[in-house]
């Protein structure tokens, strides 16, 4: 049965405006144990897409969570990642597709009208940049800089956080992208990679599995980010985890070995 608690300290903050995007959604907050008691440590920051998945079956897609606030408790406690905050922003439901898509693309061939993204990912980075994490950062002891802040996501939310970290290095720079939907657009993620001037200064977590459709465009991935000269398990993790599918189960799995790459302890002064 999927569980249908919530681990540690979340706020929710109720149906959260955007002027840029032009609508509202929910958007949970996950504090690190000690949080309150130390009332002048920062932390970094990491915003999770499709954050109805994250942290409670009871909204998630298929009753399936993610399960991070009980990962990242645990984790916090054995000194195995730095303590951070965890931002889990909702999905829009049917704007998703418009919203995580950084370009216009087809939805659904087969489809007897073909539907179409918008392609509103830029667009869904200026919510982040200019409203979101300024919010974020003014409620809350976070650590703002760039290097402190990551994003994350699965399959579209995957694509976009790829892409978002991609335009705006000097807002996000770790991200987690767990089978992400490298076959948009004609594989437009690779296109992304194989086109800049040089590597930017992105930590990045890679992952898919075996069992999903197409899973071989992700190590195509890996390898225009290696040419552009990320170095596998320094800035750049790539996991292929053999017999995975694509659901909310199998990346629930890879929560733990992502927010420690990610999110190492700091060292000891």
């Amino acid at each position: 049965m999927p569980k249908h608690t919530l681990t540690g300290t979340i706020r929710r903050h109720h149906r959260f405006p955007s002027k840029i995007l032009g609508n509202r959604r929910d958007v949970l907050v996950w504090l690190p144990r000690g949080y309150s008691r130390y009332s002048r440590k920062r932390h970094p920051v990491l915003y999770l897409q499709d954050g109805q998945n994250v942290f409670d079956a009871a909204t998630s897609f298929a009753g399936v969570e993610w399960g991070v606030d009980e990962t990242a408790q645990r984790l916090v406690r054995q000194n195995l990642i730095e303590p951070l905050i965890i931002v889990a922003i909702a999905n829009t439901g049917d704007d998703r597709i418009h919203e995580y898509a950084p370009t216009p693309g087809i939805i659904d061939a087969s489809a007897k009208r073909k539907k179409r993204s918008k392609g509103w990912a830029r667009r869904y980075g200026r919510f982040l940049i200019e409203e979101l994490k300024p919010y974020i950062d003014r409620q809350y002891r976070t650590k703002p800089e760039a290097e402190f802040t990551g994003l994350g996501g699965s399959s579209l939310g995957a694509l976009l956080t790829l892409s978002l970290g991609l335009w705006f290095p000097n807002f996000f720079t770790r991200l987690i992208a767990m089978s992400p939907s490298v076959w948009w657009d004609d594989q437009v993620i690779v296109k992304m990679v194989n086109d800049l001037d040089r590597k930017l200064p992105l930590k990045i977590w890679l992952d898919t599995g075996t069992n999903e459709p197409g899973w071989e465009r992700a190590r195509t991935l890996c390898a225009a980010m290696i040419d552009k000269g990320w170095h596998p398990f320094e800035d750049l993790h790539y996991h292929e985890i053999e017999g995975a599918d694509h659901s909310e189960g199998a990346w629930a799995m890879r929560v733990e070995p992502a927010l420690r790459f990610l999110f190492p302890p700091r060292p000891i002064a």
